[in-house]
């Protein structure tokens, strides 16, 4: 009887080892038509209006994967169906390797097979630096003209406090948090604000499949508190006014390549709602089937699926913000994906006096790009713990300096009213690369950046004024003109040749009007009654405009 019981034990052991993970590259989308010409049936107006704004057309990416071919896979008894991604045309499934290589004989509609484990792949790459899994460490916590009280530091450090100061605390931007869990965001104090004011949109959880995202690990509660937490006097997040959406993509118990499909699902979810910044405090590297694992070739932005998503989910428009990872220490020293996406901005790890922590993962990308890009503090920041909801010191990670780097991000990126005065020159630009740009180089080594510091320490004050000054530059060239002083107290006076005509409105700095003269009569403005600040100077004539920044003091 003990041999039976054996042999069928082992019979059940063969069976699940034989189960491999796999993605399915559809042929079509059959119904593109159908839903390019009537968008909202795949995006919210909101995201239609974030994509017109920045001047990104919708094309098949944007089209749901076909639901005919999803259910005859979903209805096929030798696989299971895990996930599904529209960016990639792509479904996961699971299944034993000889009923997977089968599929693409038995449905006409599949393109290709793409399977986990690299070795089943005829163009797979299996070679590069080997990772030892760590898993249990993923979520690294090493113990160690507002009041910021406690987030004090990890503000300034960035001048954040200075986009503040401007009125850019993130309001009318959305923020999606992909992560892991967010027990008592519901309950405790300290989001009491973004509650009652009805900041928190909603959620999902893809891990469960459900829609209850208050739940499961506390990682996401953490991460979220750098953005959005708020104690006064005594705490306050880097973008207390944005809207959030919160998602669970991360099954913490375990470590498998469905993460990657949850991830892509939220992203894709994020879009389709108008998101406008996503941050993502994960990364993955290692599995528990290590044939699974990725190897540094792998490190390229464009091998892992996740990182193939993250660059189409840029493309929509988003501005993607990721956690470099935290294996500085590590024979493997390297970001994992999607960090290691060219569009997505990671972010690595510095202490209170903006030194590098030693566990901040390293670049360059496999393909020599840089890595990280920025630094924020993650050496025991400034956090509201999930359970007492009080501020705690004792955790570190580039979990953290990501998040208070995404929230000023999109502080950043509430200035957009500007972008209604500036036109692309080249189709292939996005809007969003001159913000990552303007961040870059307001960075403490931008002129001579390291694998592990990268470009170094931002500066949004530095940022805000490249940012500016970029998308005034994209402005039409044929009217010439300057404005003096420049900065200015209460007057100042326009040099133009011919003024005939010409109209001049002010905008200051969250794109709203505050000064308009039809007609030009007089090249003197007066703008006394204005608040100290920065303000954009647009002169325009018919279908002709220029916009010059003006600083008043």
């Amino acid at each position: 009887m003990k041999k039976l019981l054996l042999f069928l034990c082992l019979i059940v052991f063969f069976k699940v080892s034989a189960q491999e993970d796999a993605w399915l590259f559809l042929k079509d989308k059959p119904q593109e038509t159908n839903f390019l010409e009537n968008p909202t049936l795949m995006l919210t107006q909101r995201a239609l209006d974030r994509r017109a704004k920045l001047n990104i057309s919708l094309d098949t990416k944007d089209v749901p994967v076909d639901k005919a071919y999803y259910d005859q896979l979903k209805s096929d008894n030798t696989i299971t169906v895990l996930g599904k991604s529209k960016w990639l045309n792509a479904v996961h499934i699971q299944g034993e390797i000889v009923n997977i290589n089968n599929l693409i004989t038995n449905y006409s509609f599949i393109a290709s097979v793409e399977f986990a484990n690299k070795s089943l792949n005829l163009n797979g790459k299996s070679n590069g630096k080997t990772i030892t899994a760590n898993h249990y460490n993923k979520f690294k916590e090493n113990l160690t003209d507002f009041n910021y009280g406690a987030a004090d530091n990890q503000i300034k450090m960035l001048k954040g406090d200075y986009l503040h100061q401007q009125e850019l605390t993130g309001e009318g931007q959305i923020i999606a948090i992909i992560d892991a869990g967010f027990p008592n965001v519901n309950t405790l104090d300290a989001f009491s604000r973004i509650r009652d004011n009805n900041q928190i949109l909603g959620g999902y959880n893809f891990a469960d499949r459900n829609d209850n995202f208050y739940t499961r690990n506390n990682h996401g509660t953490h991460v979220l508190s750098s953005i959005a937490g708020y104690i006064k006097d005594a705490y306050v997040g880097t973008a207390p006014d944005a809207k959030f959406y919160l998602f669970i993509s991360e099954i913490s118990e375990t470590e498998t390549v469905l993460e990657e499909t949850l991830w892509v699902e939220a992203a894709e979810r994020a879009d389709s709602l108008g998101v406008d910044v996503i941050n993502t405090s994960l990364g993955y590297t290692t599995y528990d089937n290590p044939n699974h694992n990725h190897t540094y070739a792998d490190m390229d932005g464009k091998t892992t699926f996740i990182s193939r998503g993250a660059e189409i989910g840029a493309s929509r428009g988003m501005l993607l913000v990721n956690a470099v990872g935290n294996d500085g220490n590590n024979s493997w020293k390297y970001m994992g994906a999607p960090a290691d996406a060219p569009s997505v901005i990671s972010v690595g790890a510095v202490n209170s006096l903006g030194n590098i922590a030693s566990f901040s993962s390293f670049g360059p990308t496999s393909d020599g790009r840089i890595k990280p890009e920025i630094l924020g503090q993650g050496q025991n920041p400034a956090l509201i713990h999930y359970l007492s909801g009080e501020i705690t010191t004792l955790s570190s990670g580039t979990s953290f300096s990501s998040p208070i780097m995404a929230g000023l991000i999109a502080c950043l990126n509430q200035n957009d009213g500007f972008l209604l005065k500036s036109s692309l020159k080249n189709a292939n630009e996005n809007f969003n690369d001159y913000l990552k740009k303007a961040i870059y180089e307001s960075a403490d080594k931008f002129k001579n950046p390291t694998d592990q510091h990268g470009y170094g320490i931002p500066n949004f004050e530095t940022a805000l004024n490249k940012y500016i000054a970029s998308l005034s530059l994209l402005n039409d060239e044929s009217i010439n003109f300057k404005i003096y002083p420049n900065p200015v107290q209460d007057r100042f006076k326009i040099s133009i040749d011919n003024f005939e005509n010409m109209s001049i409105q002010i905008y200051n700095i969250l794109g709203k009007k505050v000064f308009e003269k039809a007609a030009l009569t007089s090249t003197n403005i007066d703008i006394s009654f204005l608040n100290t600040g920065i303000y954009l100077v647009n002169i325009s004539s018919d279908d002709q405009y220029k916009t010059i920044k003006l600083i008043k003091e």
